[in-house]
Parts: C-alpha cells; structure tokens; sequence
C-alpha cells in the first residue's frame, strides 16, 4: 500500500508592497491546486482593514488571546511589526502537512527561517521583490493613504532592510506584472512537488 507523502510548506516573503499575499492567495485559489495547496491563516492582533474578512485573511484576536496562544505552543512562529503581533497556529499547518497537502505561509525573514528550523526537509523558501526601490515607495504610499506618514517611513525602511536578505532564499521572484509572477510561482511550487 502506498503511503501518503506529507506536504511541503511554501513560505513566500517579501517586504510591504511586493505583491507577496496577493501573490500567496491568487495561488491558494488556483484549479490547478485545489484541495492540494492551502493559504494558511495568521493570527494577528491590528485592526482589520476595510475588505479583509475574518478567518479569511486573518484571525484577528486581542493581544491577551495571542499570549495565551504562544504560551500554549499553539502559535508555531511570531512576530511584532509596527506594534501588533502575528503568528502561524501550528495545529493548522501539521494537519495539512500529515493529509499531503502542502501550505502556503506569508512570514519575513524572521518567521521564514523559525519554519524552516521546525520542519527542514518540508520547507521551500520564496522571496518576492518589487522591479525597484521606487516601484515600492510608490505601492506602499498608495496602499497606506490613510496611515501616518511616520508609519509609511517606516514600512519603506524596513522594506530596505528586507531586501538584503533576499539571497537567503531558494527562489527570489522579481513582481513586475502580476500575472507573470502568478505563472513562475505556479512553476516553481509544481517542481518542487514533482521533485518530492
């Protein structure tokens, strides 16, 4: 009898404005990967944003819900950024993982690498890049119109920061044309299942 292989875990990361959920759902949502790749869900601790949907972008929980969680090993990797908290339920992604279907995570570099300590024979590491450095201010400005210009700075510096740890990466994507980059993933996600 054939045993079923386990999933593979897709981290796909890049800074603010690269393009990289967009990416990651337009991915989750494809025929060709139905019911055989899952967008994970984040717990996150900021306000919604208009249009995101509850346990469809993210679980958005209160900061003492998110402590309890990482003190009850539920929470497999986390992170702060600009002031709110975000992590991977790990329940979630080891019953995908053990059905053979692999999981596609948006985490920095941070979360990337913690992933790929807990599970390095599972793990595929992609990094998404914006054309340029202008390319991004640009995005990100237009994406934050109603966020404070102290946080818009802040988001390009860290996005600078990023940027620098690309080639730490499997697979570095540059986003210029959406439908593009969706094709490449589409690729790269597909040999590395053939591969396994």
């Amino acid at each position: 009898m054939k045993t079923k292989k386990r999933g593979i875990i897709f981290v796909i990361s890049g800074p603010s404005g690269s393009g990289k959920t967009t990416l990651a759902s337009r991915i989750a949502q494809d025929k060709k990967f139905k019911n055989k790749l899952i967008k994970s869900i984040s717990f996150t601790t900021r306000p919604r944003r208009s249009g995101e949907k509850e346990k469809k972008d993210y679980f958005f929980v209160r900061e003492e819900d998110f402590t309890q969680g990482l003190k009850a090993k539920k929470i497999l990797e986390w992170t702060k950024y600009l002031g709110y908290y975000y992590g991977t339920p790990g329940d979630f992604v080891e019953k995908q993982l053990a059905k053979g279907r692999h999981v596609v995570l948006c985490l920095d570099f941070k979360g990337a690498r913690a992933i790929r300590r807990f599970y390095p024979q599972d793990t595929v590491l992609v990094f998404v890049m914006p054309p340029s450095l202008g390319v991004l201010r640009h995005r990100i400005q237009n994406r934050c119109s109603k966020t404070k210009k102290e946080e818009i700075q802040k988001r390009i510096k860290l996005a600078e920061k990023e940027l620098a740890v690309a080639e730490k990466y499997d697979y570095c994507l540059v986003n210029k044309e959406l439908d593009r980059t969706v094709a490449v993933l589409k690729e790269v996600i597909l040999r590395e299942i053939l591969a396994r």
